[in-house]
């Protein structure tokens, strides 16, 4: 549920810096008025890009804590130049926010990019990113996220976003009054997806062709948004990178959690609407983060902020949708990178429960509080991670529950409902095994973009294997492109390494191995599904 917190560093190339192509200025004219942004070299193509558009009303004084309102019209012509704000939120120096970030609340604003010299009657595939962080962390503008490769090699318009974070984004204020809204970041994210679905053609993008896709907290939101009723005809693809699909929970939970993020405020149990509107956002930073410590560390396997089951916009919990064969029916790519826990372990972070203990309070919590549900039997789960030493078996469980087979059991569902394609992204540097990071949580992300190194401080590839990371890159940003231009991820390759993609479904269940050479495996998961058993777990 994190993001790009790996040891190496997260911008595009020394290549990409942005420089004019010809000292083009290139302009569209939006439903808001017209917009300007500049003209780039990418190092794999000239592109045009316009940054900080705002897509909703600022989120400010009375609209704090309540859903995203409808941006209004430019004064003028709007200056697409700079990177707007983003959501206040704790530095932390594993996510780069970029260089002169500013943090503010008034941060619903996107940036696109597309193909230089794209006419407004282009209609090519859109892809909108939604990033990761832990619903805490992160914003669409950080420079690992910059689209002028995909963009340019993919042949896309490229959409990357903000939404509100922590208690601005997440909190479950409802109890206090009408005044609060629920999962107001959700409705920041549908409020992007409208503006896409509104504007995104005097960019050149198609507003029928549009691919969502996230990684970590923005991958469980897109499997959140294949659930949601008020998303329905907003996109037309889904993407979902290492979504935790069942780590979300119901209104109780989370006024449990706003209770806890009150009481850090200093404000007692029933502030009244004054009071929480005054608070500096600053402070709410700090209650935010007190929270997110706090709550995994007393309820292993549990998050503070994720998106509420509200009886709203998320009706019902996803995974109920799924299984129900009633999410919406557009394909889907799905997967996780196969040492997903690695990263929590080397950053030292309470979100992931690793140590036996942990997993033993956790699974005691999901039995006590869903006693209908069948845990798998110990003997079967230690069957599945046999041979392993305690703490890579620990590893093993905590990637699992969190990751892998909230994944499988998704695919397995919306399998029935539409075309889905599952990978495993096994891929790591020599240095990032001698770090004993491997194929961590986020890895795959710089290959997804196009944006391998950054810097001379960067050690990714200190001990080699650059030449097949570039490979890799093209033919993992090929597939995701593909993907969102047909729904099929599959791409050319006259080395041979880049097999046909199969389908996934519950007869085969097929699995792409994303590493040096892909290869396609049928029921890679079959052990794993065998040890865990059918029924979803997770707290609700």
């Amino acid at each position: 549920m994190s993001t790009d917190n790996t040891p190496r560093a997260a911008a595009p190339t020394a290549d990409d810096a942005a420089v004019p192509a010809d000292g083009a200025q290139p302009a569209v004219r939006t439903h808001l008025g017209p917009v300007r942004g500049r003209r780039r070299e990418s190092g794999a193509g000239a592109v045009d890009v316009w940054r900080g558009i705002p897509f909703a009303a600022p989120p400010v004084g009375e609209l704090r804590w309540r859903r995203a309102r409808p941006a209004t019209p430019f004064e003028g012509e709007f200056d697409a130049a700079t990177t707007g704000p983003v959501c206040p939120q704790e530095r932390n120096p594993a996510i780069r926010l970029g260089a002169d970030t500013v943090m503010d609340e008034d941060c619903l604003n996107c940036n696109v990019w597309r193909p230089a010299d794209t006419g407004p009657d282009a209609r090519l595939p859109v892809m909108v990113w939604i990033h990761g962080g832990a619903y805490v962390f992160g914003s669409g503008s950080q420079p690992l996220y910059d689209g002028a490769r995909l963009s340019a090699t993919g042949g896309v318009v490229v959409v990357t976003f903000n939404y509100r974070l922590g208690a601005l984004g997440f909190a479950d204020l409802s109890a206090l009054g009408d005044e609060f809204e629920t999962n107001a970041a959700l409705s920041d994210v549908l409020a992007a997806l409208g503006w896409v679905r509104d504007t995104i053609g005097a960019f050149g993008g198609d507003p029928a062709n549009v691919t969502v896709f996230g990684e970590s907290a923005g991958g469980g939101i897109v499997t959140t948004l294949l659930t949601m009723p008020a998303a329905h005809g907003l996109f037309h693809r889904a993407i979902a990178q290492s979504s935790p699909a069942t780590s979300m929970y119901e209104q109780a939970r989370a006024q449990r959690v706003t209770a806890a993020f009150l009481e850090a405020l200093g404000l007692g149990d029933s502030p009244s609407v004054d009071q929480l509107r005054e608070v500096d956002a600053a402070a709410t930073v700090v209650a935010s983060m007190r929270a997110f410590t706090d709550v995994p560390s007393t309820n292993p396997g549990t998050i503070a902020f994720a998106p509420v089951i509200d009886g709203d916009l998320v009706p019902q919990h996803p995974l109920d949708v799924f299984r129900a064969g009633e999410s919406h029916p557009v394909p889907l790519l799905i997967g996780t990178n196969r040492d997903e826990a690695n990263l929590f372990k080397w950053m030292k972070s309470p979100l992931m429960p690793i140590t036996t203990a942990d997993i033993e309070r956790m699974f005691a919590d999901i039995a006590r509080e869903h006693p209908e549900v069948t845990l798998p039997a110990r003997a079967e789960v230690a069957a599945a991670y046999s041979g392993l030493r305690p703490k890579v078996a620990g590893l093993g469980v905590a990637r699992d529950v969190a990751f892998r087979m909230p994944t499988i059991w998704v695919a397995d569902a919306h399998s029935a409902r539409a075309p889905v394609y599952v990978y495993r992204f096994d891929w790591a540097t020599r240095m990032l095994r001698m770090l004993r990071l491997g194929a961590a949580h986020a890895t795959e992300l710089p290959y997804v973009w196009g944006n391998l190194v950054s810097g001379s401080k960067d050690i990714t590839f200190l001990l080699g294997g650059r030449a097949d990371g570039e490979k890799l890159s093209r033919r993992t940003l090929g597939r995701w492109a593909a993907f969102a231009r047909t729904g099929v991820p599959d791409v050319d390759d006259d080395n041979q390494d880049a097999p046909e993609w199969v389908g996934y479904t519950t007869d085969s269940r097929a699995v792409l191995v994303i590493d040096a050479q892909d290869r396609v495996v049928d029921d890679l998961d079959a052990d794993l599904r065998r040890a865990w058993g059918a029924d979803v777990l997770g707290f609700r």
